[in-house]
This record gives C-alpha cells, sequence and structure tokens, in this order.
C-alpha cells in the first residue's frame, strides 16, 4: 500500500508547530530579564513543539527510506531510458540521501533531548516544588 500525501491543513500544522517552536526558543533570551513565568512559557512552547515537529520529521524520513528501499528505486534509475547520466547521477544521489541515517538521527537526537528536558521541567516546576 502506497501512503498518501498529507493534507494541505497537516502540513501547515507542522510548519506552523516548527516555525511556533524555533520563535519561542529564540525569544527566550530576550524574557530572560522579564518575569520568569514567560520565560518559562516561551521554553515550554519551544520544547513541546520540537518534540512535535520532529517526531513528525523522523516518521517522514522513515517512510521515505523505506519506500526507496521496498521499491528498489535507486537500482531502477539506471533503467530510466529518459534520463541522461546526469539526470540519473542527480535521482540516484537524492534517494540515497533521502535515506541518510544521519538526518533520522538528529531527528531522534533533537526530539530525546528536548523530551528529556521537558520531563526534567515539569518534575522541577510542578513536582518536586
Amino acid at each position: 500500500m502506497m501512503p498518501k500525501t498529507h493534507s494541505p491543513f497537516v502540513r501547515s500544522f507542522y510548519f506552523w508547530i516548527g516555525i511556533i517552536a524555533t520563535f519561542a526558543y529564540r525569544i527566550v533570551i530576550f524574557l530572560t530579564g522579564v518575569d520568569p513565568l514567560w520565560l518559562k512559557v516561551a521554553w515550554y512552547i519551544g520544547t513541546i513543539g520540537f518534540v512535535i515537529y520532529f517526531i513528525h520529521r523522523y516518521q517522514i524520513s522513515e517512510l521515505r527510506s523505506r519506500l526507496i528501499k521496498e521499491n528498489g528505486l535507486v537500482a531502477k534509475i539506471n533503467n530510466l531510458e529518459d534520463l541522461n547520466a546526469q539526470d540519473k547521477a542527480a535521482m540516484e544521489y537524492i534517494f540515497q540521501t533521502l535515506q541518510s541515517t544521519r538526518e533520522k538521527w538528529n531527528y531522534i537526537f533533537i526530539f530525546v533531548a528536548s523530551a528529556i528536558a521537558l520531563v526534567a521541567a515539569v518534575y522541577l516546576d510542578f513536582i518536586a516544588r
């Protein structure tokens, strides 16, 4: 079964989650001298946003990689007669880099680090008081 592309709403949702999380993290530096409550609000928004965003990015990366492998797309490039050597090389590069494990490890690291920081912050802010 071939996966379906997410709806425009879902794609926009994840896009804006990433934008808001990034903005929230960047504004933290400016909120340091302001009320600590707003600093924590921005940090929580950024951290929760990154957890959501990077889980999604990891899932997309895994799906792409699986489709390339299951369908043998890298090997099939050379059988496409309408493509010249440069086209084939470009497609091979794209398919191979879409399967990058470093990209996936980056997503995993950001997700795990954000999740650990989130759990620690919830504990320190709400439980250990």
